[in-house]
């Protein structure tokens, strides 16, 4: 059985897996890889805004909020 990446602005409330790419480029990208998020990092979604954007989410115990945007290039592999 083949491992099911999916986009983390997908997951929901509960849901998390490990991270397996990153498709931000650029100022994003760099952003996103000094907060922590790395591919072969655990990540969960621990809440999303009423309107769906922002998304909150755990990474190596610390909590980040990310937009749908944002959330969006980041892929993770589903426990």
């Amino acid at each position: 059985m083949v491992p099911v990446s999916q986009a983390l602005s997908e997951l929901p409330v509960g849901a998390g897996g490990k991270i397996v790419r990153l498709e931000a480029t650029g100022s994003l990208r760099q952003r996103l890889l000094a907060m922590g998020v790395v591919p072969g990092r655990e990540v969960a979604v621990t809440a999303v805004a009423p309107l769906g954007d922002p998304i909150a989410v755990q990474v190596k115990g610390h909590p980040l909020t990310l937009r749908k945007s944002e959330a969006a290039k980041v892929f993770v592999e589903v426990k």
